[in-house]
């Protein structure tokens, strides 16, 4: 069984998320788990909630009291661009300059090895 988490409107560049992603996808949830804590990038405190919150959706969709966690497996994790914010700044000569903060939405798919 399958399940699907999804953080939207995160404020950083989907590149920068997509190396965080890079390194957990296709490994078990308690690995992932492990490295996303002890990771100093910024993007994988917003991954490990997510992973956190499909965990959970699955434990509540399932029901058994006999699931593990650490059994899960992440089978899909991608970042996915999202709407710039467009911000202005002074430029030389009376101008300006324009400078855009990018946003991404990140999904993680988690299934069960049954």
């Amino acid at each position: 069984m399958e399940v699907r988490s999804i953080s939207r409107y995160i404020r950083q560049s989907p590149k920068k998320v997509r190396i965080v992603l890079d390194k957990i996808r296709g490994k078990k949830v308690g690995y992932a788990l492990d490295y996303l804590h002890f990771s100093p990038l910024k993007a994988s405190y917003v991954a490990e909630k997510t992973i956190r919150s499909a965990v959970a959706n699955l434990m509540q969709l399932k029901e058994s009291a006999n699931l593990d966690p650490d059994s899960f497996i992440i089978k899909e994790a991608f970042a996915d661009g999202g709407p710039h914010l467009k911000r202005f700044r002074a430029a030389s000569m009376g101008r300006i300059s324009r400078i855009n903060k990018p946003t991404s939405h990140l999904t993680i798919i988690i299934s069960d090895d049954s």
